[in-house]
């Protein structure tokens, strides 16, 4: 594992289309494993308990909701993939809910930029790579780092936690450090 100089922690995004859309998915998953069971159409007692697992789920993501906690909808969504792998034909409808689920966790992370001597790599997906060369300016300032390239791009991101003024002068110095490196073509 690589170790960083510097890891800028950004402001945390909004989750609230996500945690709705898997809200959609596992209330689906309920009504399919309910009218499943009542039509006996595949094995009852299997397809009540993944709604019940699931409303499990559900419950206890709204509860971390109100207690100020993100809710994680991706083991829900699990059990909900499980339960539609033992309904018959439910295998690809089981492949979208185990997607949404692997999804959940990387949307979720959060959000850092990492600058060491070599690099600038943001932790998104797929990740994002950056040579110093490509930069013209490295800042941080007042919480908010900006990322200047050479292309004419910039890029301006908030920073989730306060930051002192010593810390942005050394950030600065070590940034200044790396775009004034001579760099080398082979």
């Amino acid at each position: 594992m690589k170790t960083f100089d510097y890891i800028i922690v950004l402001k945390k995004r909004n989750h609230s289309t996500v945690d709705g859309v898997s809200q959609i998915m596992l209330l689906i998953a309920i009504i399919a494993f309910i009218g499943n069971g009542i039509n006996g159409l595949y094995n009852a007692l299997s397809s009540y308990a993944f709604a019940v697992l699931v409303i499990g789920w559900g419950a206890f993501c709204i509860w971390q909701k109100k207690k100020g906690n993100a809710p994680f909808y991706r083991f829900g969504l699990l059990l909900a993939a499980m339960g539609w792998y033992s309904m018959a034909d439910g295998l690809w409808i089981s492949l979208i809910y185990l997607l949404a689920a692997m999804l959940e966790k990387q949307v979720k992370f959060p959000e850092e930029i990492a600058f060491d001597e070599n690099e600038i790599v943001f932790n998104s997906f797929p990740k994002k790579r950056y040579d110093w060369a490509a930069l013209k300016n490295v800042v941080l300032k007042d919480g908010l780092l900006t990322l200047d390239f050479k292309d004419d791009k910039l890029i301006q991101k908030e920073l989730d936690a306060d930051t002192t003024k010593a810390t942005e002068e050394e950030f600065n110095l070590f940034a200044k450090a790396q775009l004034e490196k001579p760099t080398y073509v082979s």
